[in-house]
């Protein structure tokens, strides 16, 4: 099937995260081409086109990792009949086994192939996985930087314990999927409710003074929303603390306080 008759130029790749070398890929494309795998995501799925204003196709991996170089061509091909150019970034690989490499993509397709060169930061080159590897630290600063933006996820508001409205402070629990989740600990963030975006604090761990089971849970600073419904966006501005455990809901209260204060140099 066509996906259209008047691409020329498409930009290949993950593109997970869209971060500051895929920007570099897809400068001169009209279009990107999404390998689309599953699960760990710095930008799940679809949600990719929400940080590019070209229009985006998805490969879905299951479907083509069985194809060779040659196949792989010969359906980018048939799907952009008017195709002249591919960009990809200098560590690009493609067909069964990653066996293809930019040099094999030049010498197989009829058109031009541009090649990206590696773009780094103080010497720390730009990839997924670096900044998949800065969030698992905590280091939400490097993260933000190679990404060129401050990390964001979203997520379904549920039920949680109903101990912050009694005891702490009300917070919005959030059922997140196909993200890569950030160290435990506390954030000062942005939650974007119904199109609007608010300073919060956020929490990503278990709640070891408590119940003991891992929630994401959102603190809106300085404004009364009432019931909140579906889905918050949450941007990831600074890491505050680790997690850690308290004797008495009055010393987690007294922490989450000083938590607020902080976020508050942050994102107010």
């Amino acid at each position: 099937m066509k996906f259209t008759n008047r691409i020329q130029t498409v930009a290949i790749g993950s593109f997970d995260g869209l971060h500051l070398a895929h920007k570099e890929v897809i400068f001169e494309a009209d279009a990107l081409v999404i390998i689309e795998r599953n699960g760990g995501y710095l930008t799940p799925g679809y949600k990719r086109a929400n940080f590019t204003s070209k229009p985006c196709y998805f490969y879905h991996l299951e479907m083509i990792q069985s194809f060779t170089p040659e196949a792989f061509v010969q359906r980018l091909e048939e799907d952009f009949p008017q195709l002249q150019t591919i960009v990809v970034g200098y560590d690009f690989a493609f067909g069964r086994d990653k066996v293809g490499s930019p040099a094999r993509l030049a010498s197989l397709f009829r058109g031009e192939v541009k090649v990206v060169k590696e773009v780094s930061i103080d010497g720390i080159s730009v990839h997924s996985r670096t900044i998949k590897s800065y969030l698992k630290e905590g280091n939400i600063a490097m993260a933000n930087r190679l990404l060129g933006r401050c990390y964001t996820l979203e997520g379904e508001v549920v039920r949680g314990q109903g101990l912050g409205k009694k005891a702490l402070f009300p917070t919005l629990n959030l059922h997140v999927e196909g993200y890569q989740l950030p160290l435990e600990g506390v954030y000062a963030s942005r939650s974007l409710i119904e199109g609007k975006w608010y300073p919060s604090v956020s929490f990503f761990g278990h709640r070891v003074t408590t119940d003991g089971h891992y929630a994401i849970e959102s603190y809106v600073l300085d404004a009364s929303l009432g019931e909140v419904e579906g889905v918050v966006g949450l941007e990831l501005v600074a890491f505050l603390r680790k997690n850690a455990k308290f004797e008495t809901l009055e010393a987690l209260k007294a922490q989450i306080t000083q938590d607020i204060q902080e976020a508050k140099g942050w994102v107010c």
